[in-house]
């Protein structure tokens, strides 16, 4: 890249991160990132709640995850086909309307109190969110000079940390009832009082979802209304070999395998941080371990702010590195230990989990030119990880030493983060092109 000098000539200066004719894009898309962390934290709410309501075991409860990160998977294919022929905006658009009709659907599904129901409205809104990652994250990276693309992407990475923190604590206000009832309480009623109870437990969620599909078609309508620039190079037709030919680059593959085991731990310890807690801590109330739970996503937020700053300064491969040693430590902390110090350090692992999710991403697609939008879409279906790793983490704490054990799973899954930030470009292990 050509350097920048300023008037003197003495000088280079620092490339920007979003010009200002590019502003008002770059918010819009900012404000998507913080609709598809909403979205995705509001099932960690969704977990316990429906244990209660809808009478499921923790395990069975992990479906939501499945559900949630199988249409993830599907859609991220087919998302890459329609951004390379239609472009990025018109893949904004489609996501945001299959994202509105899921959260539309949850009213049904509360009526019907029917479990296959809401996953299938859960589905339908992730294999929406699908389209929106496969099209902003890559459109985010390359608004700009490409050596401030993991900075930019870790900027709008930042607001997600909005709608991560918000989903809890709407959950926690708006869902969660405070009305908790033991599995003797229940037993003890009169099955009339029962089934009453439990109808009021699923109707909760009924007018947080149609508000949040309300809000959904809102900033559609604004993002049609938005001239966004073309970034890129648009190719109609894949490249030769298919759609997967894009794999013959290592870096990917391993930036593919990375985000696979990144986005199942990031799940699975927030998944399971409200019954985590109340195993640990077994007086807390549930609603009071929603609002931590949105406190410690409030850390990933400042450490992604703090990280679009930092990677100006020092390379991503370093700092993912650093954050996926120390969320191995937290994570055997959590396991080995009890009481306060086990939940603080998962509430603390949010801080390190910040800057991975979007330096995996930029690492991966860098250099990849037309072909970034199917680059894009094979990290997108990566994040299905966060539908195998809560089940395995939900089937061990039943079966084999509790959620104390199970966080021996993500501490797995950061060793592999770690293993690809040694092997990134750089140190002459992974080349950076065609295999």
């Amino acid at each position: 890249m050509t350097a920048q000098f300023n008037n003197s000539g003495a000088a280079p200066r620092r490339p920007i991160l979003v010009e200002r004719r590019h502003l008002l894009p770059f918010l819009l898309i900012a404000c998507l990132f913080a609709t598809w962390t909403f979205a995705a934290s509001l099932n960690d709410v969704l977990i316990r709640h429906f244990q209660h309501a809808l009478d499921i075991s923790r395990t069975q409860s992990s479906f939501i995850q499945i559900a949630f990160y199988v249409g993830y998977f599907c859609a991220a294919i087919p998302a890459g086909l329609v951004i390379r022929r239609l472009g990025y905006k018109a893949g904004i658009l489609a996501g945001l309307t299959l994202y509105a009709l899921g959260a539309f659907l949850f009213y049904p599904a509360a009526s019907l109190q029917a479990f296959p129901a809401f996953l299938g409205a859960l589905y339908l809104i992730a294999f929406g969110l699908a389209f929106l990652e496969t099209s902003a994250n890559p459109y985010v990276a390359i608004l700009g000079p490409s050596v401030t693309g993991a900075a930019r992407l870790n900027l709008a990475q930042g607001f997600a940390g909005l709608g991560a923190i918000t989903g809890p604590a709407v959950g926690g206000l708006f869902i969660i009832s405070g009305v908790e009832r033991s599995p003797a309480d229940l037993a003890a009623m009169a099955p009339a009082a029962r089934a009453a109870y439990r109808a009021a437990e699923a109707a909760s969620v009924q007018m947080p979802y149609v508000t949040l599909g309300s809000a959904i078609v809102l900033l559609g309508l604004l993002i049609a209304m938005t001239r966004f620039p073309e970034v890129g190079t648009a190719k109609k037709d894949l490249p030769q070999g298919g759609a997967l030919q894009v794999l013959r680059h290592a870096r990917l593959r391993w930036a593919v395998v990375a985000q696979f085991c990144y986005v199942g731990a990031q799940v699975g310890i927030w998944s399971f941080f409200i019954d985590f807690t109340k195993d640990a801590l077994p007086h807390t109330p549930e609603r009071q371990a929603a609002f931590w739970l949105s406190a410690s996503i409030a850390l990933l937020m400042t450490g992604r702010f703090l990280g679009a700053f930092l990677q100006r300064l020092v390379k991503p491969a370093r700092m993912l590195g650093a954050c996926a040693a120390a969320n191995i430590v937290l994570c055997l902390i959590a396991t080995g230990l009890v009481g306060v110090p086990a939940v603080a350090a998962l509430w603390l692992s949010s801080l390190f989990m910040s800057i991975m999710f979007p330096s995996i991403f930029a690492m991966g697609v860098e250099g990849l030119g037309h072909e970034t939008e199917m680059g894009s879409s094979l990290l997108v279906m990566a994040i299905v990880g966060g539908a195998f790793i809560p089940p395995a983490m939900g089937l061990i704490s039943e079966h084999w030493g509790g959620l104390h054990a199970a966080m021996l799973v993500p501490a797995a899954c950061f060793a592999v983060c770690l293993a690809f930030a040694v092997l990134v470009p750089g140190t002459g292990r992974v080349e950076s092109g065609p295999a």
